[in-house]
């Protein structure tokens, strides 16, 4: 039988810097951006609310400029803004499609994007405005992840979509490395936590497990991925609290 309504009211989706990549080596596929938006659009026209929170990896990566000799804070701080120029193009792309969106920074820069206000952002959910999260959490030695896990539990998500590049989901072990590696089709937090999986930050499980929030880690390149995960398709890996997979 087909899945008819969506199974979230409210989300937050997870967009990696190297999602918004592509194929590419650096930079922004903007083909990648539209059927992001297209789809964003979707699933709002199904009365699903939404929030992003974008990652910077497709032009900065704070720990690799770190390993190289750059101050961690200092490198962080270049990361944030990174989201921000992904965040501003995500912006455009929803706009183009008519989509009303609105960008939060949680560093200062009101030119071109409001402070992050909790209140505001709920406002702008329920008045079925596309919400994006940029500037992590405006503090160096946190990832986007772990942005994107704290932004979910304040605006009362219901699931944390994490959309990767060309990873369809958890696996033991790195499967462009070992072609045995095992995927994972459901998890508890606590069972991520003690693989040491490398999928999303220690911080962000953590944050998940306490406040018992699910999450769902999938391919954003796959066929129509965040419409068929928000309308309940098993795609990707679950990964939740003991009673609730």
């Amino acid at each position: 039988m087909a899945i008819t309504k969506p199974k979230y009211k409210r989300i937050l989706l997870k967009l990696s810097g190297e999602a918004l990549r592509g194929k590419k080596d650096f930079g922004i596929d903007h083909s990648v951006l539209t059927r992001v938006a297209l789809q964003i659009k979707q699933v709002i026209q199904q009365e699903v609310e939404v929030a992003i929170v974008v990652g910077g990896g497709n032009f900065w990566r704070g720990t690799g400029t770190e390993a190289k000799g750059m101050d961690r804070a200092t490198a962080d701080y270049a990361g944030m803004l990174a989201t921000i120029i992904n965040a501003l193009a995500l912006q455009d792309s929803l706009e183009n499609e008519g989509v009303t969106t609105r960008t939060q920074s949680a560093i200062d820069v009101q030119v071109i994007a409001e402070p992050y206000i909790r209140r505001r952002a709920i406002r702008h959910l329920e008045k079925k405005r596309a919400v994006i999260f940029a500037g992590g959490t405006g503090n160096p030695y946190m990832t986007t992840d772990t942005a994107a896990a704290l932004r979910a539990i304040e605006i009362g998500a219901e699931v944390l979509l994490v959309a990767k590049n060309r990873v369809d989901g958890v696996y033991n072990a790195d499967p462009i490395k070992n072609p045995q590696a095992k995927k994972f089709d459901r998890l508890t937090h606590q069972d991520a936590l003690n693989l040491h999986l490398q999928v999303m930050d220690i911080t962000a499980f953590s944050l998940c497990q306490e406040n018992k929030l699910p999450i769902i880690i999938f391919d954003l390149q796959k066929q129509q991925s965040i419409k068929r995960v928000i309308f309940g398709e098993p795609i990707g890996t679950l990964v939740a609290n003991e009673g609730e997979i």
